[in-house]
Parts: structure tokens; C-alpha cells; sequence
């Protein structure tokens, strides 16, 4: 068998993690050196720096005047749980799942709120019929399938006219897609994602439909401390001003100012950054035989979590968990080398490899990252039965 040669370029940043993902390029700790730290996030400096990010928020994702923004604790999590806690329960509920963080929210509304949702579900890789769903129903859905690659290509499905709420966890889509605000009630998102930042905090952002449901309707469970956004019935105004429900890191918190100065900096927005990133991979993909994208369909494909299968019959004929075995060895190796780290595909997707795109990659990094891949798939044994299946065909 002959030996793969190695790629004589390496990508400057290894970094390809879905989450956390990579940082900006040119990003130390110096530039976190202005951050409030061991002083109160509700001091003057805190809380100045705390609506700097809202409103710059704001701008980069243009959200519109009506809408309120809010820095919450727990990620994206914290973010849809307190939606979800706070808004559902007024009206019938559809849950859209086609991956694993779609499905988590399913099991928060059916086994924990234990409301008598409609489940509408699609295999990894797939959308389900979204021209189908009743929209007068409230919708809770991800826009980008984290584990999955896949992503909703427009709003064009959701109806104006709409009676229900659209709630939609945007975490790997935001600042990566353009997000039709007119068409959605509820967004959240983390730091963690597009903007390359620190973990543990979210953020929600409520249309005005969100914010009159919020002040008329009352859950029939009762909600922690952390989830309550309305006091007396009105809205607790501080939170969308940069009163945060619990402490944040003001590390963290100077982190995420640093990306978004970077990124309003930017010649090209981080959607096109993103877009450059995917047709890199793109161009790989229709030249190399032994992968294919998890999302068949150009039009739903994500341009920031890009989740592969590997369709070569020499791994795709053994069964699932030698196929998984596979694709984690050719992960190690890549990170053995330093040259990529933390691609193996999430643990419920289908066994594979996911490579974050998003626009704080640079597009030559990913370019160097195809040839280690091809490196790696020659170097890496495959599984013994399905190769001898192949070689004997």
C-alpha cells in the first residue's frame, strides 16, 4: 500500500470546533485588556458595556427599533428555555426537529411543559415540509441545524398574517445568515458561534407579538427566577438595557465586543466570509469521491456547521459503528498532526466529520484543511470487512 504524502501547508488556525468555535483572526488576550474586571457588572463601567454589546448587536444583525434585545446566562440554552418557558402554553405548539438540538426542545415541550404538541421531524440532512406546518400555531425551530448542517433557506414559508408565535433557535445561524426579522418573534443565539466568542451566555431577542404575549398570558407552571422576564405583568425594561438576570463574565463579556468592533471592520460582512468558506468546501467536496455533505440539497446547506458523510464503499459499506470508528480515527489524526481539532461529527449525527465555516475561519485555512483530509483518508485504515467488499466489486 503506498504512503500518503503529506500537505506542505498547514492551516494557520487548527481551530475548525463547531462551537466553541474559532476566534478572530489576529485575536490574543491583549484584547481583552479593557474589561471591568473585579468590578460589578450594575457599576457604571458594567453596565455600559453590557448595553455596548446590545446595541452593536443591533446594528450588525439589523434588528429592527421594535424589537428588544437581551444578554441572558446559559448560553443558547438559557435563551430558548426562558422563551420557551415563558411564552408557550397560550395556544397550540408545533415542534420542528431535524437534529439533535431541534429534538431537545421537543423533549422540553412535551415531557417537561408536557403540552400536547404537533412533533414534525426529518431525518439528519433533510427539512421537513415547512409549507406544510400550520403557522397560526406558535413554531419553535432551529434555523441551522448545528448537528446536522442544514439550515432553512428563507422565511419565505412563514406567513405574514401568522397567529402564532415563530420562536427560532438562530445560535449557528446568526450573523452568518440573514435573518428575517418581520418573520420571527422569538431569536436566540450565543456568543460561542459566528462571533467566535466565550461561552455561557445568550442572547434573546423578542419581537413585538413576543413582548404583548409576554405581558397578557401567565404559564400554568411556575417559573424559576432566572426564566421571569415580566414583573406585575410589565416588562422588566432593565434586562433589554443590559441589566442582566444573573452575573456575566466581564471577560467575557469585553471578548464579545472585541468580535463585534472586528466584525463591523470588516470589507465583507461575516455572511460572505461564510458563504466564501462553503464554496471551498463546496469545490472540495465535487472533486474528492470519498465524501459528500450531509445536506444533499445546495439550498438548505449550512455555510457555517458543514457536516459530511463519507460515502466511499470502502467505509459506507461496514456498519454504523465501524463507520464511526473510521471517521474519529481520521479525526485524531488530523489532530495528532495540529492541523484540525474537534471535527468528529456530534455524537447523535450520523457517523461523519463537521468542520466550522463560520466567519471568523479563513477561507486558505480550509483550503489547507481539504488536503490534510485527503491526507488522511488514504492514511487511515479502513474497516476491514467493508474494504474487502469494496476491493472485491
Amino acid at each position: 500500500m503506498m504512503t500518503a504524502l503529506m500537505p506542505g501547508r498547514r492551516p494557520g488556525n487548527p481551530c475548525f470546533s463547531s462551537g466553541p468555535c474559532a476566534k478572530r483572526p489576529g485575536w490574543t488576550p491583549g484584547a481583552l485588556a479593557d474589561a471591568p474586571v473585579g468590578r460589578s457588572h450594575r457599576s457604571k463601567p458594567g453596565k455600559t458595556k453590557l448595553r455596548e454589546v446590545i446595541d452593536r448587536t443591533r446594528v450588525l444583525l439589523a434588528v429592527p427599533d421594535a424589537h428588544r434585545i437581551a444578554i441572558v446566562p446559559a448560553s443558547d440554552t438559557g435563551a430558548m428555555e426562558m422563551a420557551m418557558w415563558s411564552l408557550l402554553g397560550a395556544r397550540p405548539v408545533t415542534m420542528l426537529a431535524w437534529e439533535s438540538f431541534g429534538e431537545g426542545w421537543v423533549t422540553d415541550a412535551v415531557k417537561q411543559l408536557r403540552l400536547d404538541a404537533t412533533v414534525v421531524t426529518a431525518p439528519y440532512g433533510e427539512l421537513p415540509d415547512l409549507a406544510a406546518v400550520d403557522w397560526d400555531q406558535d413554531v419553535v425551530f432551529t434555523w441551522n441545524g448545528t448537528t446536522s448542517g442544514v439550515r432553512v433557506p428563507s422565511g419565505d414559508v412563514i406567513p405574514a398574517g401568522r397567529a402564532g408565535l415563530t420562536i427560532c433557535d438562530a445560535t449557528s445561524a446568526a450573523f452568518a445568515q440573514p435573518l428575517p426579522f418581520d418573520k420571527l418573534d422569538v431569536v436566540t443565539f450565543s456568543w460561542q458561534k459566528a462571533l467566535g466568542g466565550e461561552a455561557a451566555h445568550g442572547v434573546l431577542i423578542l419581537g413585538p407579538r413576543a413582548v404583548e404575549r409576554l405581558t397578557t398570558h401567565a404559564p400554568a407552571w411556575p417559573l424559576p427566577k432566572i426564566f421571569r422576564m415580566t414583573k406585575g405583568g410589565k416588562l422588566i425594561e432593565g434586562l433589554f438595557e443590559g441589566e442582566t438576570i444573573n452575573t456575566p463574565s466581564m471577560l467575557a463579556v469585553e471578548d464579545c465586543l472585541d468580535a463585534l468592533r472586528w466584525a463591523e471592520a470588516l470589507p465583507d460582512s461575516l455572511a460572505v466570509r461564510s458563504d466564501r468558506n462553503l464554496a471551498v468546501l463546496a469545490d472540495w467536496v465535487e472533486r474528492t469521491p470519498w465524501i459528500e455533505f450531509l445536506a444533499r440539497d445546495p439550498a438548505t446547506r449550512s455555510n457555517t456547521s458543514a457536516c459530511f458523510t463519507i460515502v466511499d464503499p470502502a467505509v459506507a459499506g461496514a456498519p454504523a459503528s465501524e463507520q464511526a470508528d473510521f471517521a474519529k480515527a481520521l479525526a485524531g489524526r488530523l489532530e495528532a498532526e495540529g492541523v484540525a481539532y474537534d471535527i468528529g461529527a456530534y455524537r447523535d449525527a450520523p457517523p461523519g466529520l463537521r468542520v466550522w465555516a463560520g466567519g471568523t475561519v479563513e477561507a486558505g485555512d480550509l483550503a489547507a484543511l481539504t488536503e490534510w483530509l485527503d491526507w488522511a483518508y488514504q492514511a487511515t485504515p479502513k474497516p476491514a470487512a467493508a474494504a474487502a467488499a469494496a476491493a472485491a466489486e
